[in-house]
C-alpha cells in the first residue's frame, strides 16, 4: 500500500477530471456552470502547478478534492436541483427547512481547506501549531464571507433565473449566514482531524 501513496494525488486528479467532463455535458444552465466551475479550475490548476514545489499530504488532497467534486455536481444541476433526496431525508430532522441541503453540505466541505492551510503554514514554519490553526480557521471564514458577496453581486448583475440559481438561497433570507456557519463548522472539523493526524510532523 505504501508504494501506492505517491499515486494517490494523480488518481484524485483523474477522478476530478472525469467529473468535470460529465459536469460540462448539458448542464442545467451554461451561464451558472461557467460561474460555478471557475473557482474549481483555478484551485485545481494552482495545485497542479505547485505540486513539484510543495506536495501536501494525501489526506489534504483528499479533503480538497471533496469540495471540487461536490461543486462540479452542483454546477451541473445547480445546487437547488441536485438529486439529493436520500440525504435530505437524513438531514432535515437536524437542519429543518423544506429545502435541498446539498448546498449546505458543500459549504461544510469547503471548510475542509483549513486542513491544507494549517499544514502549509506548519511545514513552511511560518507559524506555530496554535497560530496556524487560528489563521486557517479565519482564512476559511474570510473566504466564506467573500464568496457570499460574490454570489450576491453575480445575482444582481446577471439577474433572472441564472442569478437566482447561482445565489441558491431557495427562499431563505438567512441563507448567506447559514452558509458561512457551515463553512466555519467544516473548518473546525478539519482542524480537529489535522491536530489528530499532524501530517506536518511526517515531513519535518
Amino acid at each position: 500500500m505504501a508504494s501506492l501513496r505517491p499515486l494517490f494525488p494523480a488518481l484524485l486528479a483523474l477522478i476530478i477530471g472525469a467529473v468535470a467532463l460529465w459536469s460540462g455535458i448539458a448542464p442545467f444552465s451554461r451561464a451558472v456552470w461557467y460561474a460555478e466551475v471557475a473557482p474549481i479550475f483555478i484551485v485545481f490548476a494552482a495545485l497542479l502547478l505547485s505540486y513539484s514545489r510543495f506536495r501536501f499530504s494525501n489526506c489534504a488532497y483528499f479533503l480538497m478534492s471533496l469540495w471540487m467534486i461536490l461543486h462540479l455536481i452542483g454546477a451541473h444541476y445547480t445546487f437547488e436541483l441536485v438529486p439529493f433526496d436520500w440525504a435530505n431525508a437524513l438531514l432535515s430532522p437536524w437542519l429543518g427547512e423544506n429545502r435541498n441541503h446539498f448546498d449546505r453540505v458543500a459549504h461544510y466541505i469547503i471548510g475542509f481547506y483549513s486542513f491544507p492551510m494549517a499544514e502549509f503554514l506548519l511545514r513552511r514554519k511560518l507559524a506555530g501549531p496554535i497560530l496556524s490553526g487560528f489563521f486557517a480557521l479565519f482564512f476559511i471564514m474570510s473566504v466564506a464571507a467573500a464568496y457570499e458577496i460574490i454570489e450576491w453581486q453575480y445575482a444582481v448583475l446577471e439577474g433572472g433565473e441564472a442569478g437566482i440559481a447561482f445565489l441558491g438561497s431557495q427562499g431563505d433570507i438567512w441563507d448567506a449566514q447559514k452558509d458561512m456557519l457551515a463553512d466555519t463548522l467544516g473548518a473546525i472539523t478539519a482542524l480537529i482531524i489535522f491536530y489528530l493526524r499532524r501530517p506536518d510532523k511526517r515531513y519535518s
